[in-house]
């Protein structure tokens, strides 16, 4: 453990927790980044998996009076905890109607961390699930998303682990772009933001910053930008090519091809893919 983050707040509440509890040594400075604006508020904290309590306890000493604790497991032992001022519920985090019963219980909350049974189903069913009940300027927490890539146990690497299914939510939330012409699905209106971490994915939820993109531009005047993306290839030529052949340009079957080769970039794209082939395979050894 390195010396910064044992000054955190987070880490001194994990430590002096009265019950045991074990985590990562990278979570800390995860925690400590995407939860320090909670502290001392009126909020509502659900954690997935609490065996004996002890993340429960830290995260009381971490947030404050001021915050609800509640805790999720399987293990009916754990409603034990509740005489030390938990609200604690005994169910399956992947069975929708846990969650129906839940959130009829409980109502909207602030932030759930996910420290269950970290398998594919489980994880992602608690997202899919949870997500119409967090409030705006809330979390989801997934921790130990490094099982999505275990085979032993959880059957990973597949086309159907939780990391594929949150980079299928980052794909979905880029429908707010006017490029993709998609509608938007309830993942991007209630998604603002997907952060990954070794080991932790962060959902953030605000309904209200999940509009549909639009192009702006300032009142200053435009006086010379213009596009060079493609010069680095075929600029010269296709300036000689308008030059030389500029009466053919204007008939349209010889602007359809002109625009299929070149304002449509299919040999810039053949070009530009050999070299990204080359450094995919540097980031994959």
């Amino acid at each position: 453990m390195d010396k910064n983050t044992k000054k955190l707040s987070i880490y001194k509440s994990f430590s002096n927790s009265e019950k045991y509890s074990i985590k990562w040594s990278n979570y800390f400075q995860v925690y400590e980044k995407i939860l320090s604006n909670y502290r001392n508020k009126k909020i509502k904290f659900v954690e997935i998996g609490v065996a004996n309590g002890g993340s429960l306890f830290m995260w009381r000493k971490y947030f404050g009076k001021k915050a609800k604790i509640i805790g999720i497991d399987l293990n009916p032992n754990a409603k034990k905890l509740e005489k030390n001022g938990f609200k604690i519920y005994i169910g399956n985090q992947s069975d929708r109607k846990f969650w129906d019963h839940f959130y009829k219980k409980e109502g909207k909350v602030d932030i759930i961390l996910d420290d269950g049974g970290h398998k594919n189903l489980q994880q992602i069913s608690t997202v899919h699930y949870s997500l119409p009940y967090i409030k705006d300027g809330g979390k989801i927490i997934v921790e130990d998303t490094g099982t999505s890539y275990v085979k032993k146990e959880f059957n990973n690497p597949s086309k159907y682990s939780f990391i594929n299914y949150a980079k299928n939510v980052v794909d979905n939330i880029h429908r707010r772009s006017p490029l993709l012409k998609k509608e938007l699905s309830f993942y991007s209106k209630k998604i603002f933001l997907v952060e990954f971490f070794e080991s932790i994915v962060v959902f953030s939820i605000d309904s209200k910053k999940c509009f549909e993109n639009k192009e702006v531009a300032n009142k200053a005047h435009n006086e010379w930008a213009i596009d060079y993306r493609h010069n680095d290839y075929f600029g010269n030529l296709k300036s000689k090519l308008d030059r030389k052949y500029g009466l053919l340009n204007k008939r349209s079957f010889f602007r359809k091809i002109i625009r299929k080769i070149f304002y449509r970039n299919f040999i810039f794209n053949l070009l530009d893919n050999i070299k990204i082939k080359k450094i995919f395979r540097d980031l994959n050894n």
